[in-house]
């Protein structure tokens, strides 16, 4: 039997192969990274929004006390 990593051909698909695998593992981390920004914005502009949202409803009760 014939093993293909045993052929000249064999021995070049392995570096391809390997580079293929490091490129889709770069791939996922860059998708990885560019998740945990988008969420952090996400995150940010909630808190933003209910900061906003107590505000008024800190106006509002400050101006019921007057």
């Amino acid at each position: 039997m014939i093993n293909p990593n045993n052929t000249a051909a064999g021995f070049d698909m392995l570096p391809m192969h390997e580079e293929l695998v490091r490129d889709r593992i770069r791939t996922l981390h860059r998708e990885a990274e560019e998740q945990r920004i988008v969420t952090g914005m996400l995150r940010l502009r909630r808190a933003r929004r209910d900061a906003e949202r107590a505000s008024v409803r800190l106006r509002n009760a400050l101006l019921r006390l007057v």
